[in-house]
């Protein structure tokens, strides 16, 4: 046989190989799902994160003709669901819906279980921009004036989140990394303990979610100080945003994202995105993020998987610098 021939031979049975490994991964994603999928959320029924899980998850199903599952696995801000999920077949049926907590959380909890690089990112589905609130009652209108006066007096007054890790926390942990402040904090159970607590004048600085905290601004319960997005919103569009209130370090957006294990393959990551895409993009979803007061927020796979990366370094450096620790 001639080098020639030989050549050609090889060539061919390269070209071969090629087609039928492009022709694999495309049945992979052709093939992708045959069974019904389970969509882990770690947090208890009627949270944003499993409200937004359920509304796609429903569309997911009826595009793909497969049973979509939300389970809730609540328990250790979240890290009991995302164990689980870290831990599960990399094969496209057990995914999690997470927010902004699972990149603090190996701040908080030192000792978990699974490592961020054990999940890969699917794609982002929304963000909510926070604001942070203050009694109306208290003499206070501009987020610097309440600033100097926690400097002034520390230890005297109060500030209020929803747990550690929560959206409000995070927001808090920034603004005290940027001023650093020394009050008291006190752990709610949620954003309408906090406004209550906030109107009341017994906490003196909250934040909760744009969309809960424009009723009570418009009707002078509670002072809006900044909120939290890097343009002011069309909501409340007299509110500064926190670089206009003189501290830029306080920016921050609460967002929500869906996770693979990492080993899952990129054409089943890859179909998964697009498909969510478009459900994101449709006016009924767009309708159903607005009355959440979400916003879209939609990046490809790599995209994703470099944010995560991004927000765990630096929201994490916020969390150590201020000391917090996972309940």
């Amino acid at each position: 046989m001639s080098i020639f021939n030989a050549f050609r031979r090889f060539m061919l049975g390269a070209a071969c190989v090629v087609s039928l490994a492009a022709g694999t991964t495309t049945a992979v994603a052709q093939a992708y799902p045959l069974k019904p999928i389970r969509i882990v959320v770690p947090f208890a029924p009627g949270s944003g994160t499993d409200i937004l899980a359920r509304a796609a998850g429903e569309k997911l199903a009826a595009a793909w003709g497969q049973p979509v599952l939300v389970d809730n696995v609540p328990g250790a801000g979240g890290t009991i669901g995302i164990a689980q999920v870290a831990r599960a077949p990399a094969d496209g049926y057990t995914l999690a819906v997470v927010s902004t907590g699972h990149v603090v959380n190996p701040a908080l909890y030192p000792k978990l279980p699974y490592e961020l690089k054990d999940l890969a990112g699917v794609i982002p589905l929304g963000t909510v921009p926070s604001l942070l609130i203050a009694p109306a009652d208290m003499n206070v209108k501009t987020l610097r004036e309440l600033m100097d006066l926690f400097k002034a007096n520390p230890g005297k007054y109060n500030f209020a989140t929803a747990g550690v890790g929560s959206a409000a926390d995070v927001h808090i942990a920034k603004l005290r990394a940027a001023v650093g402040f020394d009050q008291v904090h006190l752990p709610l159970r949620g954003t309408p303990q906090i406004l209550v607590e906030v109107m009341s004048g017994r906490v003196q600085l909250g934040a909760v979610p744009m969309t809960s905290g424009m009723g009570p601004v418009r009707d002078k319960k509670v002072v809006a100080l900044a909120v939290s997005t890097r343009e002011r919103s069309p909501i409340l569009p007299a509110v500064p945003t926190s670089a206009e209130a003189g501290y830029p370090g306080a920016e921050f957006n609460f967002w929500f994202g869906m996770l693979a294990p990492a080993a899952t393959p990129r054409a089943i990551v890859n179909q998964l995105n697009a498909e969510i895409a478009k459900i994101m993009a449709t006016p009924e979803m767009k309708d159903r993020l607005e009355k959440l007061g979400t916003e879209p927020f939609i990046l490809s796979p790599e995209r994703f998987d470099a944010f995560i990366s991004d927000e765990a370094r630096t929201l994490q450096a916020v969390m150590r610098a201020v000391g917090a620790k996972g309940e």
